[in-house]
């Protein structure tokens, strides 16, 4: 029986190494060229990078154009699942965060508390590139980014109070004020997951009420799909080289972030995984559910502590490293994807 995996093209099939090699092109452009990351943040809106911005939309897109929203509704016929993704993702997931942040980071108050931020706010961006190069379930991967991305709206506060001000004394550590309000945090989902969600639900339309569906699935697609790896390389870039020489001047301070936030990811992936292959998920809802958990909102995260604390404080610091720890630990986890596929889930002849 020939391979259920999608055959890759030049791209797709060296992924990692391009993954890399745009780690270390950004990098070596914020370190040799040290204005560039000036050059680069000049062209923002408040606490927006609008080339990031433009990157991260460009990189959702796609993967969004392939989602069949009618079939959305569905996931309310998989209460187990929608229930084991709220507790791990919204219960385990910020306190298992919190433990590794007081754990590592004590010492680095700055850093420990970008990276509780970070715990706080579950992913509803860059799940659906994971979730695709995986070949998990599109929709429901967006019916679980919907639901955090609402959850977020209305409880992102809450849970900042909670950990900073209430949790932190309580393991000993002086608590934080973090005043943000549900209209900024709703203005941060809008942009970078509403822009191209709403893009992709007229795309779909459009197309094909006057192309039809057949140009669209041979036409249309093929051609927008390889923009999300092409942006994906180019946010990157743009990330590594607007902290470029700090990630080159304090290595180990990269390290001291870098070691708890692997420690999550790897711990949120294995453990959804197979805690829904336990009750019963196929491959495509377990490879949903485990990216869903395992990925965090770094865009909503670093707004945050640029907002509150500035642009060059530590929180914000930790918060840029996170996707540049994020990517290539994810890209790993997508491998392990189908790895995990062939030992957990055999074709049958």
């Amino acid at each position: 029986m020939p391979s259920l995996k999608k055959r890759l093209n030049f791209l797709d099939n060296y992924l990692t190494i391009w993954i890399f090699l745009a780690m270390i092109l950004g990098v070596s452009i914020g370190y040799f060229i040290p204005s560039s990351s000036t050059f680069i943040n000049s062209f923002s809106s408040g606490t927006t990078n609008i080339p990031l911005a433009i990157g991260l939309i460009l990189m959702m897109y796609p993967p969004l154009t392939k989602i069949d929203f009618s079939k959305i509704t569905s996931i309310s016929e998989k209460p187990k699942l929608l229930t084991l993704s709220f507790l791990i993702t919204w219960i385990v997931g910020p306190f298992l965060m919190f433990l590794l942040a007081t754990y590592f980071l004590k010492d680095y108050p700055e850093y420990m508390t970008g990276l509780i931020i970070i715990g706080i706010a579950p992913c509803i961006a860059m799940v659906i590139v994971w979730n695709e190069l995986a070949e998990g379930n599109r929709e429901l991967t967006a019916g679980l980014i919907g639901i955090n991305s609402l959850l977020q709206v209305f409880f992102f506060s809450l849970y900042a109070y909670f950990y900073l001000e209430i949790m932190l004394p309580l393991f000993g550590i002086k608590g934080l004020e973090l005043n943000i309000t549900i209209a900024q945090i709703a203005t941060t989902v809008g942009l970078y997951l509403g822009i191209p969600f709403v893009l992709a639900v007229l795309s779909r339309y459009f197309i094909k009420r006057f192309l039809g569906d057949k140009w669209f699935n041979q036409k249309f697609i093929p051609f927008v799909s390889p923009i999300t790896l092409i942006a994906l390389l180019f946010t990157i870039v743009v990330m590594f080289s607007l902290k470029g020489e700090m990630i080159v001047d304090l290595p180990m301070d990269v390290v001291r972030i870098a070691i708890p936030l692997v420690i999550f990811f790897t711990i949120m992936f294995f453990l959804m995984f197979l805690v829904s292959k336990r009750i019963g998920a196929n491959y495509r809802d377990a490879v949903a559910l485990s990216f869903t958990a395992a990925g965090n909102n770094f865009e909503l995260a670093i707004a945050v502590s640029i907002g509150v604390f500035g642009i060059n404080s530590g929180q914000a610091f930790a918060g840029v490293i996170g996707p540049l720890v994020e990517v290539p630990a994810l890209i790993i986890l997508v491998n392990v994807s189908f790895w995990l596929k062939k030992k957990l889930y055999p074709v049958r002849h």
